[in-house]
């Protein structure tokens, strides 16, 4: 599989959703940032809005749930019509048993991490999730600046997935843009979220091409 990018619409227009949701459909995926002002500090949207986006969108959406209580909301973003969920583990008491509910719910089960927290137990339960996302900035807001000190992490993740063969994809958020992409990539990304990078420069068409460019010239998983 080729390196995939998801656009985060947190950097679109959001009286101007669809318009930018369609403008970006050369990508893979549509990352939908929910936040919750508890879990991270500050509010976005939330299910009414995410259900209206998955029906006009031409991309499969990633719910990516910045939100305490998973366990209660991650399936309704299911029901609401996310393709793949995307929990943090800082959140959840039980996240293979989330990532279970979720799959029996034919959706994508994906768990976060914070960059402060360690891969911990999920690096035994691999085969449970269909993909982690290593968070390269601190979550709550759009336009951070990467942290490489959570490259690490991703290589640690890559190595234990190539190890137990588990088909785990690996996506990286915050900071991703053409100056950054080589270096997630190498270390073993196959997901890449671009929010400013991609909405920020004014054709997110030309921004998608260019980000999957450059990360298909050092992709060698």
């Amino acid at each position: 599989m080729g390196i995939q990018i998801a656009p985060s619409i947190l950097s679109a227009d959001f009286a101007n959703l669809e318009r930018d949701i369609i403008a970006a459909s050369n990508a893979d995926w549509l990352h939908v940032d929910v936040m919750d002002g508890h879990f991270v500090p500050n509010m976005t949207l939330g299910l009414p809005v995410l259900e209206r986006l998955a029906q006009v969108s031409p991309l499969p959406v990633d719910a990516h749930l910045m939100i305490t209580n998973p366990e209660l909301w991650a399936p309704r973003y299911a029901e609401a019509g996310a393709a793949s969920v995307t929990f943090h583990l800082e959140a959840c008491d039980d996240p293979v048993a989330l990532a279970r509910t979720l799959r029996s719910m034919h959706t994508r089960a994906s768990v976060a991490l914070k960059p402060a927290t360690p891969l911990g137990a999920i690096i035994e339960h691999l085969h449970e999730f269909d993909m982690v996302l290593i968070m390269t900035v601190e979550p709550g807001f759009g336009g951070q600046a990467f942290m490489p000190e959570t490259m690490p992490k991703v290589r640690a993740l890559r190595e234990a997935a190539n190890r137990t063969g588990a088909q785990v994809w690996i996506e990286v958020d915050g900071g991703i843009s053409e100056a950054t992409v080589a270096e997630v990539v190498d270390a073993g990304a196959d997901v890449l979220v671009a929010g400013s990078a991609v909405y920020g420069a004014g054709n997110p068409h030309a921004s998608i091409a260019a980000l999957r460019a450059q990360a298909e010239g050092v992709h060698h998983h």
